[in-house]
């Protein structure tokens, strides 16, 4: 058996180069015990698919990061989904369109309702 060389855990992406194939159904990752036989971390895995799963005769599992008996279970180097904030500064842009002064000429609490909601977005390490 080999070690899987290009393989990095789906949860926390950490190289899983000590871990040998086939992933055995109870392997964990030596970094985070996330489960590695799972859903997420199969080539067929296909989130914007019906039940998940491109493989079409792979019986249908439910939780997508517990361990499973797939048969067609086959790791995939790319699981790891780096989290880069894009959907973050998306939905801050909006709120930022939401509360623009321009949009909302005239309205008095705009301006104060602004300043309420960069109170809760901002991260305030001076313990304010």
């Amino acid at each position: 058996m080999k070690a899987g060389a290009n393989l990095v855990c789906w949860k926390c992406g950490r190289p899983l180069d000590a871990v040998l194939l086939p992933i055995r159904r109870l392997e964990v990752c030596p970094d985070c015990d996330a489960e590695l036989h799972v859903c997420k971390m199969c080539e067929f895995y296909a989130a914007h698919v019906v039940e998940a799963c491109t493989e079409d005769h792979a019986e249908e599992v439910r939780n997508k990061e517990r361990a499973n008996f797939c048969d067609y279970f086959k790791p995939t180097p790319d699981a790891y989904q780096l989290r880069d904030g894009a959907a973050t500064q998306a939905s801050r842009a909006k709120l930022d369109a939401l509360f623009d002064q321009d949009t909302h000429a005239g309205n008095a609490d705009t301006a104060s309702t602004r300043g309420a909601l960069d109170d809760l977005f901002t991260d305030d390490c001076d313990g304010k």
